[in-house]
């Protein structure tokens, strides 16, 4: 079922709706669908590396806007779904313990979802459940997703092919190693 979607969304990179559909699966990927725009993003950038940039803008403001209605979903359902089970177990206190700390660093975990490979839908779900602030919440998700975007958008459009496949393999990785530096030299600041 997988690679059926995903052929289908690389069938859709090459057809006259390819804007309209990267805007569409970068909005539900930011709450419900499994496929990350990249795979659409980088095949349209490639045909059309003038638009380089317009693609990555249509990425950023279809995935924060479905960021909204993750967040949404997580805030929504988890009051009237996730707080009754919980409550029922007696785990309503942890819970509202760990949105506490989840919270103190929610901005980081945002940012952290939207640039690496992890799925931001996830945090996206779980910043509306805690209650993190709307504002930082939308704040990192534009300056991640915005990296995250962009960051291809400019690779592809100054290296063209060449680059596809550094991106498709290793930019994830990258990102990461970016996130673990970040958080190390905030420890270190912090704490020593």
């Amino acid at each position: 079922m997988l690679r059926r979607l995903y052929d289908w969304t690389i069938g859709l990179a090459q057809s006259p709706y390819a804007m309209w559909g990267l805007a569409l699966v970068a909005f539900l990927e930011s709450s419900v669908f499994p496929i990350p725009p990249d795979i659409l993003m980088i095949p349209m950038i490639i045909a059309m590396p003038r638009k380089a940039f317009l693609i990555a803008g249509v990425a950023l403001v279809s995935s924060v806007a479905g960021g909204m209605l993750g967040y949404y979903i997580g805030w929504g359902l988890f009051e009237s779904i996730g707080r009754p089970v919980l409550e029922f177990y007696g785990k309503d206190a942890y819970f509202d313990e760990f949105a506490v700390r989840y919270n103190e660093w929610g901005a980081w975990m945002v940012l952290m979802a939207g640039v690496t490979p992890f799925p931001y839908k996830v945090i996206t779900i779980l910043s509306g459940s805690t209650g993190l602030n709307f504002g930082v919440f939308m704040i990192s998700s534009i300056i991640a997703r915005g990296l995250r975007f962009f960051v291809v958008a400019g690779l592809l459009w100054k290296f063209g092919e060449p680059i596809r496949e550094f991106i498709e393999k290793r930019l994830g990785l990258m990102f990461v190693l970016l996130v673990v530096l970040l958080l190390a030299g905030f420890y270190v600041v912090k704490f020593i």
